[in-house]
């Protein structure tokens, strides 16, 4: 069978080169309780070829595109009843592993944003996450408080994971060349199983904080109607950029107490 072809439409850029494919593969850690590896998007099995040398892992590769399907059960037997041809998005985690599961990946570039909120919903699930994406997103991921980059996915992934940036990689080892830098980053599960306020309404704070990044804190969040008093506070005169996890953890906490 012929080469897959990349496909724009699904954002597709196939990594050749073969050092920087084992790189990734060796930046998996998976914890002693469990084996289960979900490929997001193997194409033409770069990666997989390296996973698949690991004995220990239980690998299995999802892909929304046929040809990559088909290519993949005709180069890979030993992927015979490991191969999903689906949508990552509209995948149900939680079915399919209702324990633990390591997640890596080449990321379609124009979904990588929304992979990792996929992750973020199965947070109890999913233990660590290798991924290559577009470099300017991956630097976003694991940005600290104060970077001109730190925003909405930064915070919510942060308090559940560690989050790694490892190497970058340039576009020419891609087939097609993306128009980006690449990056790979590595997200570990940290300890906070849960957080200590409401979770939905930490998730609804950070996202109105960052509403309008240069106003202060006390203008994007208007909408709650605190008292005076409250909003005199000094955390209210500081940009969400400046928060860490662990402000927005009691900022959620007061505005929980005065709403």
């Amino acid at each position: 069978m012929q080469k897959v072809k990349p496909k724009k439409h699904l954002g597709q850029h196939f990594l050749t080169d073969q050092q920087i494919a084992r790189d990734i593969v060796e930046l998996l850690q998976l914890p002693t309780n469990h084996r289960e590896v979900l490929e997001i998007g193997p194409g033409m099995g770069v990666l997989t070829q390296y996973l698949l040398q690991n004995k220990n892992l239980e690998v299995t590769v999802i892909d929304i595109d046929s040809e990559s399907i088909t290519y993949l059960k005709e180069h890979f037997p030993a992927l015979q009843g490991k191969i999903i041809q689906a949508d990552f998005l509209k995948t149900d985690l939680g079915g399919l592993y209702p324990r633990h599961l390591s997640i890596i990946g080449n990321f379609p570039y124009n979904i990588s944003s929304q992979i990792f909120f996929k992750v973020l919903d199965h947070r109890h699930q999913v233990t660590e996450v290798v991924g290559m994406l577009q470099k300017e997103v991956a630097e976003r991921l694991a940005s600290p408080p104060g970077s001109k980059v730190y925003g909405i996915l930064s915070v919510l992934l942060q308090a559940y994971y560690t989050i790694d940036y490892k190497f970058t990689v340039p576009a020419h080892v891609f087939e097609p060349p993306p128009k980006v830098q690449s990056a790979v980053i590595r997200l570990e599960r940290n300890n906070t199983r849960f957080l200590d306020c409401d979770e939905k309404k930490f998730v609804e704070v950070v996202k109105l904080s960052f509403g309008t990044r240069r106003k202060t804190l006390r203008n994007c969040l208007r909408p709650y109607n605190l008292p005076a008093e409250v909003t005199q506070l000094p955390v209210f005169d500081q940009r969400a950029e400046q928060l860490s996890v662990a402000d927005f953890v009691e900022l959620t906490k007061l505005i929980q107490a005065n709403t």
